[in-house]
């Protein structure tokens, strides 16, 4: 099954390759994995899907632990959490394309229906934009293929995913309410004792 972690890590060169080698050491896929700037100065906010059996989450999460440049990760759900993925979809839509000129017409309809947008238009081709969740976007690519579309290229961020509800306390000062009066949005980090040894570095 799909296990999705959100981690804290520090903004340091060789994380992610770390990070990388940490999963292929355990023998589990990642099957998508997104990293940028989170809301801490000096800390990214990491996103990794991974491909693992049921009871292997308090595994890995642990594991990640024994990283020292991580801070914090927590296993997040669809139904804890809100999870996007950005896709662009370049598809042809020229003269010599299947549907010919008329491709084009038919393709914005396409695009309305799955709420994408059009962010380029070539003399031979369309690039549309969707941002939804992975089954949706798989659903635009189906419906292309199976209508015949060239889809030349596509290119996807992979899963990106904020607990609903959680906020941090940089978060809660701005709102102004006290920390204290909301529940944190990461986990703690386990004891030592409740880490497995067998991950260790």
């Amino acid at each position: 099954m799909l296990h999705t972690f959100v981690a804290l890590v520090d903004d340091k060169p060789g994380v992610l390759t770390r990070v990388a080698s940490l999963f292929r050491r355990l023998s589990v896929n990642i099957v998508s994995l997104t990293v940028g700037e989170s809301e801490r100065e000096g800390v990214s906010r990491m996103t990794i899907v991974a491909e693992a059996p049921e009871n292997a989450a308090h595994r890995i999460r642990a594991s990640l632990y024994k990283l020292e440049i991580v801070r914090s990760v927590d296993e997040v759900g669809r139904s804890e959490a809100v999870i996007r993925e950005l896709c662009l979809i370049k598809v042809a839509a020229g003269p010599n394309a299947p549907h010919g000129l008329h491709s084009r017409s038919q393709i914005f309809e396409l695009a309305t229906v799955f709420r994408a947008r059009v962010v380029d238009l070539a003399p031979e081709s369309i690039m549309l934009e969707m941002t939804g969740s992975a089954s949706k976007i798989e659903g635009l690519l189906q419906v292309l293929r199976e209508a015949s579309y060239d889809v030349l290229e596509v290119s996807r961020t992979g899963r990106m995913a904020m607990r609903r509800g959680h906020h941090t306390s940089r978060v809660l000062k701005a709102l102004g309410t006290q920390p204290a009066a909301a529940t944190a949005h990461f986990p703690s980090r386990p004891d030592e004792d409740d880490l497995p040894n067998q991950f260790a570095e």
